[in-house]
């Protein structure tokens, strides 16, 4: 075993909830395990594993490129989406390939020839910068873009927009209340970001990290197909 004495931790920022615990468990494929993190009864806010040199937080997923850009994280794990919503100056290194989805436009039916003919409407999001860099770049369509926070799903049905911008997994909530996804904006997956000078610094130790979890990821696609 290699001695770490010497070794500074590498640390990881995790999005909270079902990313984190996905993560742990692929995590726990290479080896990597933090029993710490097991208990529901803690309050702990940093958990550490002495023996490999590895310390894990949680965080909102919103903070967690944040935590990794200022360097309190050398790793994290987050959703695409946040990624490209936060827009911070970090390394995408690897698609870890499980909270797959969807971001996409989505409205009634009556608002595809609005989006056909490039008509300016509302759009509502709580990706203002996804939903932007859709439409003013890929698309070169003028719109009005509404920030919101909750159910997105009420503001084509309240006439606060025509169409929204948001995540799309089965897609039930939209059929529920009249709407249907019209455009696919880019699909999404959780994803391991990296400090730009951690890559520097450790970078025979992330590399390998990456190099591990590369093997374990192709492992399993293999199975399924």
């Amino acid at each position: 075993m290699a001695d770490r004495t010497n070794e500074r931790y590498l640390t990881f920022a995790l999005g909270k909830g079902r990313l984190a615990n996905q993560t742990l468990k692929l995590f726990e494929q290479i080896g990597i395990t933090c029993e710490e993190m097991k208990d529901k009864e803690t309050r702990r806010l940093i958990f550490v594993n002495e023996e490999l040199k590895l310390r894990f937080f949680l965080a909102k997923g919103p903070d967690v490129p944040t935590y990794v850009e200022y360097g309190a994280a050398d790793i994290g794990v987050v959703g695409e989406d946040t990624i490209l919503e936060e827009g911070r100056n970090i390394y995408e290194v690897l698609d870890l390939g499980f909270g797959k989805c969807r971001m996409c436009v989505c409205g009634p039916e009556s608002a595809k020839e609005l989006l056909r003919h490039h008509e300016q409407i509302r759009v509502a999001s709580k990706y203002p910068r996804i939903a932007k860099h859709h439409f003013y770049d890929k698309k070169q369509q003028t719109v009005e873009i509404i920030k919101l926070n909750g159910s997105i799903e009420l503001a084509p049905i309240v006439g606060l927009s025509e169409v929204i911008v948001d995540i799309v997994e089965t897609g039930s909530t939209l059929r529920e209340n009249g709407l249907e996804v019209l455009e696919e904006v880019c699909p999404l997956s959780a994803r391991m970001v990296v400090n730009q000078v951690s890559m520097k610094m450790e970078n025979e130790r992330i590399t390998k990290l990456i190099t591990d979890l590369k093997q374990v990821i192709h492992k399993e696609k293999t199975c399924v197909y």
